[in-house]
């Protein structure tokens, strides 16, 4: 006895094959005709229930804000990214921010009608120290010389420092020479 391999199979049954699709409902005569020999056999769509739709949109929804609530929870602040990179850095920044804060504190203290033009003017360069501050650690964020821009930012806090103490003192001039001319002056 000779094996027939899968090509002669074919070959001997290609004549014989219905390539043809099969009449409409034939599915359906199928079942029934299967459902009268066993008894048992239905192809009725299924009911779609619809808590299940509402149930996938809802835990659909719970996904996606879950996961942009933990992307908005990821970014951090600048300084906190900036601390990642150098801690130093942010060491610094804490020490001399608090020390700038204290002495913008004790200027606006001294703040009289002869003082006033001066501080203004402190102010507003304080503000373009801190701008320039600002781009600095953009900078840094961004992959620029890190050694370099450290050194720059450090140098941007003792030029506030500097500039705070120089106008204290020109307000503790100011300050004596009103006094002298105050005692000088009799009525």
């Amino acid at each position: 006895m000779k094996k027939d391999t899968i090509n002669e199979l074919f070959i001997e049954l290609q004549d014989k094959m219905d390539y043809a699709e099969p009449n409409t409902g034939h599915q359906q005569r199928f079942l029934e005709k299967l459902n009268q020999s066993k008894g048992v056999a239905t192809l009725a769509p299924k009911k779609k229930n619809p808590w299940m739709l509402f149930l996938s949109v809802a835990a659909s929804i719970a996904i996606l804000l879950s996961v942009g609530l933990f992307q908005l929870n990821k970014t951090s602040s600048i300084e906190d990214q900036v601390a990642e990179i150098s801690p130093e850095a942010s060491k610094t920044q804490f020490y001399f921010a608090n020390l700038i804060e204290e002495q913008i504190n004790e200027l606006n203290s001294e703040k009289s009608p002869e003082t006033e033009k001066i501080i203004n003017d402190t102010m507003a360069q304080l503000k373009k120290l801190q701008l320039n501050y600002t781009k600095m650690e953009q900078d840094l964020l961004n992959g620029g010389n890190s050694k370099l821009i450290l050194s720059a930012m450090i140098t941007n806090f003792q030029t506030r420092i500097d500039l705070l103490n120089e106008v204290m003192i020109q307000i503790e001039n100011i300050k004596s020479i009103k006094k002298s001319n105050d005692e000088n002056y009799t009525i």
